[in-house]
């Protein structure tokens, strides 16, 4: 009797949710677009990456609430939270994703990691309770690395433990990514 439940829950893990994600990310504009930067003369952006608007405007092109901000990254809220605290961190720099840093970049990396403890810590979650990854190309939607801070996972949904399941083709965690670098 087990057997169709298990067979379910394998075709929904290894099929389903890959083919979704690839989904998403292909009919994403950002994904395709060129990256985004400054025009020298106005401010304005040459493209129109929403993140990138977000960093350079503090939030206020786009009526964004800033949780934190310095001069290489911003953490705010997610639009479509997967649990109740669900922060994304950002570069100022419009890098694509994870998959194409390097090196030189691993001290962003650990600060977005370190901003996100903070952030969890300073709101009174254990840290035990939290997850921290990058969507990994092809799966992600829109073309510019963020860090995703979600917490509590225990209150995650059964499908958003799909979507951010570390270490899966489409979700990989901090650790994965700065083992790379």
């Amino acid at each position: 009797m087990q057997r169709p439940i298990v067979c379910q829950a394998l075709l929904s893990h290894y099929v389903v949710v890959p083919l979704f994600l690839r989904l998403m990310a292909s009919s994403s504009q950002a994904v395709v677009e060129a990256p985004s930067t400054l025009d020298s003369t106005d401010g304005s952006f040459v493209s129109s990456c929403i993140f990138c608007k977000i960093a350079a405007s503090g939030g206020q092109s786009t009526n964004t609430s800033i949780l934190y901000q310095d001069d290489d990254i911003v953490a705010f809220p997610d639009i479509k939270p997967a649990a109740k605290h669900h922060t994304l961190i950002i570069p100022k720099q419009h890098i694509l994703n994870a998959k194409v840093l390097t090196s030189e970049q691993k001290a962003l990396v650990q600060k977005m990691f370190d901003t996100g403890k903070k952030l969890m810590q300073e709101q009174g979650i254990p840290l035990d309770d939290v997850r921290y990854g990058f969507h990994w190309p092809p799966f992600y939607s829109i073309g510019h690395l963020h860090l995703h801070v979600i917490a509590p996972v225990s209150e995650m949904s059964f499908l958003s433990k799909l979507v951010f399941k570390p270490n899966t083709w489409w979700f990989v965690t901090s650790d994965y990514v700065m083992s790379r670098l």
